[in-house]
């Protein structure tokens, strides 16, 4: 993009983007302090949330902050082991079915020990209740960017991959002028996506109740629960306009521009869509400081280079050294296998305590909450691939509804569930059927974002070739449009069943004016023995949504993800 004359400025002054680039500086430097000193203060169960509006800048800082933290652990977790699996084949066994199982299993099965665990490392402090919160946000955003990269790796054309052999790239050249380039429209959506899935189990996080035992942390999930336990509306309206507040400045600040960026990447260039990042981009490319600062990247990185190529490296390991290496994966192996072993006699002795009739009543749980989960995702296919189809094909629909469902999808759906429920209640429904409509909420955006990131990918010849042969609409939605997407609709399949599972538990069982409802089903059976505490049944009903989730994982979807690999991955 060639900017103007009227928009350009004199490389030389310090303008006013430099001063507002170097205020944010300043401010950002002085949250990390305070959130810093906030993380290392002393632990206070029980604490008590404070539901004056003037608490709420703080509460939006300090959830932001976990938020970010734990989007930067799932991004590198997702570069690593995305990476890992795609690309080797040992790896992608081992790895595919622990993402299965790390998807399946929901936020309240790590909690429980994962809270117990740090809070007696830190027994005195906040640090490890700080890290409780941000693992299990990393939960809820980590396993859709995972799968989505793995995804797009594995759908990388042969002849592209022949091509980077053939001009002798680099591990690292390969990676990131192929591999993330390639990957880098479906990780950024997805990347939205997860953060919204992040904030979908905020109030979860941050006021944690297990059994007798309340840990709360200060933040607007906090502040959302303690507003819904109390029926206080107008504090609701108030976390509701600050979850806005906050999403409006990661849109404004960070995604838009990120996804205006991200269009470079597509098969073909849509000016519709890069149009809602160009303002702030034009802005930022008037800042000195900006352009004196990308000066220095590529001097670091060759000082960097020059230090390592000096480091002294050994000409060869010694035998025994080399013996010892080989032995260590084996040991590794044997020592997690017998691990594995001892935790499933241990889990299976834990568990047999329950009572036939506690058995039954899982079996029944988990069929209800099954059905629930097919209708939210078949609802949420229904109108998820049109719209996205038309978002990712014109532009003027996408300059309009693009902002609009990025901020949709950033909310976290939990904020506004007392109010869905009452539009419920006030129709006649009842939480048995409601909870289809919760559970869409929070998964649709799953499905539409790799919509969105599917139709960018498919070459504009074959648009072309459809326009030319005068294809009718149903006709080119079944030949071009449907298998085109389909690689990214089984991504986005997976990972909406696995977040509507994982979502049950805040759907079917809810606070609503200062009562409970709650409505029969795995989610709801989870919720209530983790806050009675009633271990043995946590512990079975984990490991049945975790089956079922594995289960489906690999007997539909993945062979549904090879076939989509096979026969509809586009090869140039």
């Amino acid at each position: 993009m060639t900017l103007s004359p009227s928009t350009q400025r004199p490389r030389g002054r310090v303008n006013f983007v430099d001063l507002a680039i170097l205020g944010l500086v300043i401010a950002s430097i002085y949250a990390l302090v305070a959130v810093a000193r906030e993380w290392a203060g002393p632990l206070q169960p029980g604490l008590q949330i404070h539901l004056e509006a003037r608490f709420l800048p703080w509460y939006m800082l300090l959830s932001l902050t976990r938020g970010v933290g734990a989007y930067g652990l799932s991004f590198m977790f997702t570069l690593v082991v995305g990476y890992a699996a795609a690309r080797h084949n040992f790896a992608e066994r081992i790895l595919l079915p622990a993402l299965d199982i790390g998807q399946s299993i929901p936020v309240l099965g790590f909690l429980p020990g994962l809270v117990l665990v740090l809070v007696h490392l830190f027994p005195s402090r906040n640090l490890g209740l700080e890290m409780a919160s941000v693992l299990m946000i990393f939960t809820g955003q980590v396993w859709n960017m995972t799968f989505s990269f793995y995804g797009s790796l594995k759908s990388v054309p042969q002849d592209l991959q022949a091509v980077a052999r053939l001009s002798r790239l680099t591990w690292s050249q390969s990676f990131f002028q192929l591999d993330l380039s390639f990957a880098v429209t479906g990780l950024v959506w997805n990347s939205m996506i997860s953060m919204a899935g992040g904030w979908f189990f905020l109030t979860v996080s941050e006021a944690f109740v297990l059994g007798k035992q309340d840990f709360r942390l200060p933040g607007l999930g906090s502040y959302m629960s303690v507003a819904i336990e109390r029926g206080d509306w107008r504090a609701q309206a108030m976390g509701v306009i600050a979850m806005m507040l906050m999403i409006l400045f990661l849109d404004r600040l960070v995604w838009r521009p990120i996804v205006a960026w991200s269009q470079k990447f597509s098969t073909e260039e849509r000016e519709g869509t890069e149009a809602a990042g160009l303002p702030i981009g034009l802005r930022l490319r008037r800042s000195v400081l900006l352009r004196n600062f990308w000066k220095l990247g590529p001097a670091v990185w060759a000082g960097c280079v020059r230090f390592l190529k000096r480091l002294p490296v050994p000409t060869r390991t010694p035998g025994p050294v080399k013996t010892v290496l080989r032995f260590i994966p084996r040991v590794l192996f044997i020592a997690a296998l017998l691990g594995t072993v001892a935790g499933v006699i241990e889990y299976a002795l834990f568990v047999s305590e329950l009572k036939a009739a506690d058995w039954r009543t899982l079996l029944r749980s988990t069929l209800l909450t099954f059905l629930r989960v097919v209708m939210a995702v078949g609802l949420a296919s229904f109108w998820t691939i049109p719209i996205g189809v038309m978002i990712g094909r014109h532009p003027k629909w996408a300059r309009h509804l693009q902002p609009i469902i990025q901020m949709a999808a950033s909310f976290p759906a939990p904020m506004i569930f007392p109010l869905v429920v009452s539009l419920i209640l006030v129709v006649g429904g009842n939480l048995g059927i409601g909870s289809v409509i919760l559970l869409m909420l929070g998964t649709q955006w799953y499905v539409l974002f790799n919509v969105i990131a599917g139709i960018n990918k498919i070459p504009p010849e074959l648009w072309e070739l459809a326009r030319l042969n005068r294809f009718s609409l149903p006709i080119r939605w079944r030949k071009l449009i449907l298998p085109g997407l389909f690689p990214y609709l089984v991504t986005g399949w997976i990972t909406a069943m696995g977040g509507a599972w994982n979502a049950s538990i805040v759907a079917e069982y809810v606070q609503h004016q200062g009562r409970l409802l709650t409505t029969a089903g795995l989610g709801a059976l989870i919720s209530q023995a983790t806050e009675q505490g009633e271990f043995h049944l946590l512990a079975a009903a984990v490991a049945m949504m975790a089956l079922v989730v594995v289960g489906l994982n690999r007997l539909l979807w993945h062979p549904l993800g090879r076939l989509a690999q096979a026969r509809f991955a586009f090869e140039g």
